[in-house]
Order: structure tokens, then sequence, then C-alpha cells
């Protein structure tokens, strides 16, 4: 009886989004999301949120040497202790490295992706994560909690939706909270009202979510209310509201 075996599957990027750079700056790498565990193959095309803030970050940073890339992961799922996911966006900052050289990394996830994002921020070449409505692990005595050591010395956002019902906003409030003992460069926005789509505010979470990626990458100014949300005392700075209308006036 013939036996088949599942082939070897590689992570790898998806090609550059927008046009490349002469000279690349900087690199964001988006983490799509997915379940907690699957062995499927993920689908050809990222999720269409993941597609728009990819579009977005591209738009505003390729003029500015930004190189961004969507990372294809090997699964779809999380799967325990294998952390598939996290496994794929320490490959691609490796890649990234492998690529460009010795330019600073942004990992920027959403869902599992942004629990991705969050546990390989301790790669020697990530310098800031951006974690939007990220999927973490219900706390529990039996278990270690999720780590925040890996986040020192990196430039976090965490944006969330107060509505989400399928990640509990809590938890990333309480993730924040301990990281924030040891990194002050951490901040989080709570959307007000909003679920995890965050649908209602799509625009206010782009123009937040390019603000703090480029300065992130660039070393440029931050919005004030960036600024203000990092420099911001717990719990202030970890439930800044986002504001109606963020994007319009952002340096003022």
């Amino acid at each position: 009886m013939t036996q088949h075996t599942t082939p070897v599957r590689d992570p790898r990027l998806g090609r550059i989004i927008a046009a490349t750079p002469a000279a690349v700056a900087g690199v964001v790498l988006l983490l799509p999301s997915g379940p907690p565990d699957s062995d499927r193959r993920p689908p050809p095309l990222p999720d269409r949120r993941t597609r728009a803030l990819a579009r977005r970050l591209a738009a505003e940073g390729s003029s500015h040497g930004i190189a961004a890339h969507v990372v294809r992961y090997r699964y779809r799922g999380w799967n325990g202790d294998r952390a598939d996911l996290a496994q794929d966006a320490a490959w691609a900052a490796d890649e990234a490295v492998r690529r460009y050289g010795d330019v600073p990394v942004c990992l920027a996830g959403r869902g599992m992706g942004g629990r991705a994002a969050l546990r390989t921020a301790g790669h020697h070449a990530v310098t800031s994560v951006l974690a939007v409505a990220p999927w973490l692990p219900e706390e529990s005595t039996d278990a270690e909690p999720e780590p925040v050591r890996q986040l020192a010395g990196r430039q976090v956002m965490i944006v969330h939706g107060t509505n989400d019902e399928r990640c509990d906003p809590e938890l990333s409030f309480r993730l924040a909270e301990r990281a924030k003992k040891s990194n002050r460069d951490i901040c989080r926005f709570e959307v007000h009202s909003d679920g995890h789509a965050l649908a209602q505010h799509r625009t206010e979470v782009l123009s937040l979510a390019a603000d703090f990626v480029l300065g992130a990458l660039l070393g440029t100014d931050f919005a004030r209310p960036v600024t203000d949300a990092f420099a911001a005392p717990p719990p202030l700075g970890l439930r800044m509201p986002l504001a109606s209308g963020f994007g319009r006036s952002l340096r003022h």
C-alpha cells in the first residue's frame, strides 16, 4: 500500500506592496489572523482587513523607504505549543534582514496575527509591534500567562474595540498592564462601541496604525494622541480612547 507524506511547507513573504523603495529604511511585516488550531493551508489571499491595513501602510510608507510585506504562513492555525504563526513571524523577520540588511522591522498583526506579533517581538531586528484586536488565551492558574518580557525595548501599540466578542479586550489590557511595568514604550487605544472588525471606525484605526508604524520605523514624531498615550501612566495610557475623526489633522 502506497503511503502519502504531507509535503514540507515553508513560510514566505508576499510580494512587496506598492512600489519597491529605492532605498529601504524599514520593513513592516503584516501578520494575518487565524484560528487557534488548524493544520490546513492558509487561503491564497489574506483577510480583507489585513489587506486594507497593508495597502494603507504601503501607500503612506513606500515614498519614505518603507517596504511592506504580508507574511504567508505554513499553516492556518496557532496550534498550541507549536505556535506556528509566531515561528513564521520569526522566519519573516530573518528574511527581512536577509533581503534588506540592518533596518528596523515592525510586526503588525490582527487577531491571532496580533498574538504572533507580540510573541515574536524579541527578535533582534524587531523594534516595534502593532497588535490590532489581538487574540490572547484566557488566563488560568494552571498555565503560564502570555509572556511580555520580549516586549522590553520595543515600541508597542495595541488597538482594541471595547465590544469585541471574539477577542476579549480585557485580556489585551491586562497584558499591556503587565508589560508596562518593565516597558514604558507601550500604549493601548480603545475603540469605543466597536467590535472585532473595527468596521465602525475603520478610517480612524487605519490612520492610527499608519501614524504609529511610520513614526516607529522612521523615528518621526507621533501624532499628539499617540505621544500622550505613551507618556500617560497606567491605566490612562492603556485605555486611551480613539477619537472620532483621528487622522484628519494628525499633527494637531
